[in-house]
């Protein structure tokens, strides 16, 4: 038993942080399929007044699903889009992207959902569509002349995240309507964040401060009593080769991705496009 634990922590650690996202969604759903009280512990309610109440599902109700094809279909798109944005943005940046979208999908979903045309009563909030979407539309809007390919062609992407955009604007007249104004949420989040960041301005840094903090109070730390100090020769100014090394390779990250957001990726050199996917993982 202790060897398959250490196995799978040893899986588990290889993952990068997306595939771990998604390793929690499946464990949710399959614990929900078990003990359904779970759901309505976890999904958003449906409205303000009960949000109060259930604080914590603002975010938690993006790790619930509705069905089998519910979670394959958002998983899927995860995996896939994930590895693209981690060729080229941190791990700390896709962490805020994805719950920043999950949330700016609940707030929308409860501002708007009562002006939507609809026959079936208001039902609460489900899925991680909101955090994909804010994902890959980031993707669309950060580089949106750069191809990728599907089956036997390629395709720009701005008109993958154009179609998902307007195939979710279409169906908001139907009976899922305040999931797909979620997703529309999800979108305006990833958009935003894609154009504030060629201009220089990380709108993720604040959230990502509030999460540390969050972090750091279950964070417990075993006092040592006395610590020896030696002094390391192979540092300069407090510093190893390898922490000059990191900084400048992340140097020529931050160049090359403000080269892409000038000129697009297509204006990378072979080397920069290679130095910049071996940069990602």
């Amino acid at each position: 038993m202790t060897s398959l634990n250490q196995d799978i922590k040893d899986k588990l650690s290889r993952l990068n942080i997306l595939e771990k996202i998604i390793v929690i969604n499946v464990a949710v759903f399959l614990l929900s399929l078990v003990f359904s009280p779970l759901i309505s512990w976890l999904q958003l309610p449906v409205e303000f007044s009960k949000l109060i109440l259930k604080p914590w599902s603002i975010i938690t109700y993006a790790f619930v699903h509705s069905g089998w094809s519910h979670i394959i279909f958002n998983m899927l798109l995860l995996y896939f889009v994930g590895r693209m944005f981690l060729n080229l943005f941190s791990s700390k940046m896709a962490l805020n992207i994805y719950f920043l979208g999950g949330i700016s999908g609940a707030i929308i979903y409860l501002l708007f959902y009562d002006f939507l045309p609809k026959s079936n009563p208001r039902d609460a909030l489900v899925g991680a569509s909101a955090s994909v979407i804010a994902v890959l539309i980031f993707l669309c809007t950060y580089m949106p002349q750069q191809e990728v390919r599907i089956f036997t062609f390629n395709i720009k992407l701005w008109y993958i995240g154009a179609f998902f955009v307007t195939i979710d604007a279409l169906r908001l007249f139907g009976d899922n309507g305040g999931g797909y104004l979620a997703h529309l949420g999800g979108a305006l989040l990833g958009f935003v964040y894609a154009k504030q960041l060629t201009k220089g301005n990380d709108i993720g840094k604040g959230f990502e401060k509030f999460m540390d903090t969050i972090i750091s109070f279950f964070k417990f730390k075993k006092k040592s009593p006395l610590k020896t100090v030696h002094k390391n020769k192979s540092k300069v100014g407090g510093y190893t080769k390898a922490d000059f090394k990191e900084f400048n390779n992340q140097k020529k990250v931050d160049v090359i991705l403000d080269k892409i957001s000038k000129s697009g990726y297509d204006s990378l050199t072979a080397e920069e496009k290679d130095f910049l996917f071996r940069a990602g993982k």
